[in-house]
């Protein structure tokens, strides 16, 4: 059989394996397989995202409007701060970094 080891375990987790061990009348070992088969027994679900054809309808319909949305955001004008009298960014950038 196959040796493990385990650096680094915190106590409260080494605890609580003593416990339920003792619990189940079991020595810690065998809790630990125990515990080892139950989290590799469970069927692992496969990754949803939040914005997936599994999830929403019409993502296909929006991905294919991503290409006009970005040349639109392309066409607006650009604004300069200074049109409006906000002090340029990089002179400010460059005063924090000089404290």
């Amino acid at each position: 059989m196959a040796k493990l080891t385990i650096d680094h375990l915190p106590d409260e987790l080494m605890e609580q394996i003593q416990q339920l061990a003792n619990q189940n009348h079991q020595t810690i070992d065998e809790q630990l397989i125990k515990l080892l088969k139950q989290a590799l027994q469970k069927p692992q679900q496969p990754l949803k995202f939040i914005a997936s054809p599994e999830i929403d309808p019409t993502w296909e319909e929006r991905c294919k409007a991503v290409p006009q949305l970005l040349a639109d955001i392309d066409k607006c004008p650009r604004l300069n701060p200074l049109d409006y009298g906000l002090p340029d960014s990089t002179e400010l950038i460059r005063e924090d970094r000089q404290r």
